[in-house]
């Protein structure tokens, strides 16, 4: 009888903790909302380091592996932006600074970024996760995109599911490639493999 009742016990708890993965991967899954119709991004809470998770790359970024984006809101409402990445897993780390503003009217999502303080490039925030966990970006003509999450490995479930939500954007998610953030996922489907190996 008492083996029956911990039996009992014990699947209810795998029942709650199913239900509980399958209301996370619905919402990840669920249609994207037209941008116009998205609240304003909370830029304090925007900030901090987000994990490149997947990207549709610039030439230059193909082959990097644990890249993250570290965000700092300055008093002057700039962002300074560091992007930090290892071209293999025995690399060391390089850094990339740049500064960005926010655009006027764009509820926080429509960033000017510079490079070397010369080179312009834009990327817009097209939806953040209502808990922070994750973020979807691009640029304006969508030739760009990228995944970003808080944790820097993400559920594959619920990165296909983004992945939708990225088409519903109207971005080309076939050309997204999946970013190594730990030796164990090179090599694996969709992951980019580290310049320098």
């Amino acid at each position: 009888m008492l083996r029956s009742r911990s039996w009992l016990r014990l699947s209810r708890a795998f029942a709650c903790l199913a239900f509980a993965a399958g209301i996370a991967v619905l919402s990840a899954c669920s249609t994207p909302v037209a941008r116009g119709n998205q609240p304003p991004i909370d830029l304090p809470r925007f900030m901090g380091t987000w994990y490149v998770v997947a990207h549709v790359p610039y030439f230059t970024d193909r082959g990097h592996v644990a890249a993250r984006d570290e965000y700092t809101l300055q008093p002057n409402g700039q962002i300074t932006v560091r992007y930090l990445y290892r071209t293999g897993f025995q690399q060391p780390f390089k850094i990339l600074e740049a500064t960005a503003t926010v655009e006027p009217g764009s509820g926080g999502r429509d960033w000017h970024v510079r490079f070397f303080h010369v080179v312009p490039a834009r990327q817009r925030i097209l939806e953040v996760a209502p808990d922070g966990s994750w973020a979807l970006l691009d640029s304006p003509g969508r030739d760009l995109a990228w995944v970003f999450a808080r944790k820097p490995v993400m559920d594959d479930a619920i990165y296909q599911g983004l992945l939708k939500r990225l088409r519903g954007y109207g971005v080309d998610s076939d050309k997204l490639w999946r970013v190594p953030q730990t030796p164990e996922q090179v090599g694996g489907l969709g992951f980019d493999r580290p310049k320098d190996e």
